[in-house]
């Protein structure tokens, strides 16, 4: 029967593998860990050292409203009022058209590219000491073209790839570059001892490329959804250009919103102009006309009849010549339209009050400018131009029906103020007939004048515009940099190098330990095998290998009394029995349980133990190397095949000659050993056997090649099951868990052999608390 605490020694530990113990298992190999630490990092440091910094470049604008352009008129303020709204959408599109940014690459000189060559990369540069000049048509630049621009003390050595070399003095630049695609043209005011031996790697891109480039690089978007504010945004090498690109471009857009809106105002001038010729000649013949008039009807000064018939007379003919005002606009526009030739902008607010009209007038310019911008980039049968090129012709077709309209309706209104000027005219029957001619010619001067003067004041009203035009942007932030680089971004590098090399050799252990079929430490053993006791590690000794002596108090000789003692927590307690039996096998040869089996003898001798050492491997015997004996020496074998002789005459001495070790070797080879381990002298022996020693420890047979020892295992009080580390499969153990579980190896325990670890470090950790396991 087995004692109690047993069980609640060797169940003390979880069954399955703890994060502690699998955290153990990796930190044994922290050299590994650290090395691949510091490696990862030493890369990534050296990849900021020599990676090209991108850094983030960005400007806001806001878009101001050409409604709310200033102007002089307080009618066409109020008649515009803040129903206009900006699409920001078209404003973005335009701020990355080709068009715009071409003047951006024409300016800056952005299809030159400069790099100033280092040990390791080339630094992007925007202020070298010299400008190239393309000399080189724009069809022939299917690939960049790249060249070595050397500077020395007094010249300037050009290479190419190609093997192309030229050497061009300073003075001589002009003359020298013909057959070069460039020319060279030297930055003035700098010292050039200061850029001696400076090497720069320039290439020319096509205009095209170059724009197209730009439009992809350059990011415009709303700063938010409800925001009127345009973020423009650049990333680069080079800070200072980023930044001057991104002005250059605000400074185009605004300055071609400016254009357009002059552009309106110069036509309105224009038209002015053309109409005061044609009013000045009319405003002198009817001034000459009532002069004549005058002097032959001898008239100086006309009185009013009565103030309130003069009053209403007044009122009605000053709604008359308003009116009349009105058709005279009206008539002179239309005019305007018809003679205009095609795709022309139309005067705009010359004084007809009709806001629809004004308004018809206005889109129609609109698509007068959208078309003349769309024709400078495609051809004349474009379907864009051609659809705005239709709309047109409506848009006039349309202006000059409204007119009509708007004519018709005049005319009717002044036809009703007519009726009424008849009947206040009843009132004045009695004046000379002299008199209404003069009025007639007065009113005619007086229309001419008031027409006169709106066109004159409609004129300054686009000359002032002209000249204030307001800025169509509003410039919220110029060019500015952040000073932290987007790319490469070094927490994230670094942290990420850092866990890496973590990672790495954690994966290597990983899959390692995942492939690794062997048994290397006791968890392999628990893991698989919870219930069954595991009692100690033995270490692995390069040189001893076996007891040296009684006496001996060597590391190996204190491992060995370790799994003495935990072997007597699994020994039966009972009274009346005075001797055990210990049976030590394995799975397969090799795993060192015939050394085990000495060694342990001698450890339970050395306790003042009567041990017995049995060999019972009868097929491939060790014990005798162990005593220096030979292998024929008489043993068990011998006195199984005659169990009449006494098995006392087959005792050898054992270790020093010590009254307390004693060997039974196997013998001579047989050649039916299962059949003399399951005759009933095997079971004489063990029985008398265990009348004399304390403990008889049998080297028995592997289980897996052979059945010898499960013929024999009824006989034992305890098995040692041994298993080698880096040598036993653990697939061996699922067979010995069916021993196990089908009660063929008695009250059986696990031993660890040689295994490999720092006895400095673990000594203590797997003797002195193995017992406890």
């Amino acid at each position: 029967m087995k004692n109690a605490p047993v069980e609640l020694e060797f169940d003390s530990e979880n069954k399955e593998l703890t994060f502690k113990n699998l955290l153990k298992r990796y930190i044994n190999f922290w050299p590994w860990f650290l090395v691949s630490f510091i490696l990862c990092l030493s890369l990534a440091f050296l990849y900021l050292r020599y990676a090209n910094v991108i850094y983030y470049s960005f400007a806001k604008i806001k878009i101001t409203d050409e409604t709310k352009e200033l102007n002089v008129s307080a009618d066409a303020l109020s008649m515009l009022g803040s129903n206009s709204k900006i699409n920001i959408d078209n404003e973005t599109e335009v701020l990355k058209s080709f068009r715009i940014l071409s003047q951006v690459v024409n300016e800056l000189n952005l299809d030159v590219l400069y790099f100033k060559k280092g040990h390791l990369k080339n630094n992007r540069s925007s202020e070298p000491a010299f400008s190239i000049i393309k000399d080189i048509s724009e069809d022939s630049l299917k690939r960049p073209v790249l060249f070595n621009i050397h500077i020395d003390t007094d010249e300037i050595e050009v290479t190419n790839d190609d093997d192309f070399k030229r050497h061009i003095s300073f003075s001589n630049l002009d003359s020298a570059l013909v057959g070069l695609p460039f020319r060279i043209k030297l930055s003035s005011g700098l010292n050039y001892e200061d850029f001696e031996n400076t090497t720069y790697r320039v290439e020319l891109h096509s205009k095209k490329e170059t724009v197209l480039s730009l439009a992809r690089d350059l990011q415009v978007a709303r700063t938010s959804k409800d925001s009127d504010i345009i973020e423009l945004a650049l990333k680069g090498q080079n800070p200072e250009l980023s930044e001057a690109i991104l002005n250059t471009v605000i400074a185009k857009f605004n300055q071609d919103g400016i254009l357009d809106r002059q552009q309106i105002s110069r036509r309105t001038i224009d038209f002015i102009d053309e109409r005061f010729l044609y009013l000045s000649t009319e405003l002198d013949s009817i001034e000459g006309g009532k002069q004549d008039f005058k002097q032959e009807n001898n008239l100086s000064y006309i009185e009013a009849d009565a103030e309130v018939s003069l009053d209403r007379k007044s009122e009605t003919e000053n709604n008359v010549a308003n009116l009349e005002t009105q058709i005279s606009l009206s008539a002179l526009l239309k005019r305007s339209v018809i003679n205009q030739g095609a795709f022309e902008l139309l005067p705009v607010d010359v004084g007809l009050e009709n806001s629809g009209l004004n308004n018809i007038v206005s889109r129609y310019n609109d698509l007068v400018l959208q078309r003349n911008k769309l024709k400078e980039n495609v051809g004349e049968q474009h379907p864009s131009l051609m659809t705005i090129s239709a709309q047109l012709d409506n848009a006039k077709v349309n202006v000059i029906k409204t007119l009509d309209i708007y004519d018709t309706q005049l005319r009717t209104s002044l036809k009703q103020l007519n009726l009424e000027q008849s009947r206040v005219n009843s009132v004045f029957a009695r004046l000379p007939e002299k008199e209404k001619k003069l009025r007639s010619i007065e009113r005619q001067q007086s229309i001419k004048e008031n027409l006169f003067l709106l066109l004159l004041q409609k004129r300054e009203e686009a000359a002032i515009n002209l000249a204030v035009t307001e800025p169509s942007i509003k410039v919220v932030d110029y060019g500015l940099t952040n000073s932290i680089p987007v790319s490469p971004n070094k927490i994230i590098l670094l942290g990420v190098s850092g866990l890496l090399g973590l990672f790495l050799p954690f994966a290597f252990l990983y899959v390692r330990f995942a492939i690794d079929s062997k048994i290397r430490n006791r968890q392999d053993i628990k893991y698989v095998l919870p219930n069954i006791p595991f009692l100690v590690e033995i270490p692995h000794f390069k040189v001893e290998k076996l007891f040296n002596g009684i006496n001996d108090r060597s590391p190996l000789a204190e491992s060995y009394r370790i799994l003495a003692t935990n072997i007597n927590y699994l020994l039966p307690r009972e009274k009346n029995i005075s001797s055990n039996v210990i049976y030590v096998t394995s799975a397969v040869s090799g795993e060192g349980k015939s050394l085990l089996s000495y060694n342990l003898s001698v450890a339970y001798a050395s306790v003042n133990k009567k041990v017995l050492l049995v060999g019972a491997d009868l097929r491939n015997p060790e014990l005798h190397n162990y005593l220096g004996m030979n292998i024929n020496s008489v043993g068990l074998t011998d006195y199984l095949l005659d169990a009449k002789m006494n098995w006392k005459d087959y005792i050898h001495s054992g270790v020093q000659k010590t009254t307390n070790h004693h060997v039974l070797l196997s013998g001579s080879i047989p050649p039916n050993a299962p059949q003399l381990l399951s005759s009933d002298a095997f079971a004489d022996f063990i029985t008398d056997a265990k009348k004399v020693f304390d403990i008889i420890i049998v080297d028995t047979a592997p289980i897996i090649p052979v059945t010898d020892t499960l013929l024999i295992s009824n006989f034992a009080d305890v098995t040692l099951f041994v298993t080698r580390a880096g040598f036993t499969e653990k697939e061996i153990l699922q067979e010995a868990v069916e021993l196990n579980r089908n009660g063929k190896l008695k009250n059986m325990a696990f031993v660890l052999n040689d295994v490999k670890f720092d006895l400095r470090k673990n000594y203590n950790y797997n003797y002195s608390g193995t017992s406890k396991n």
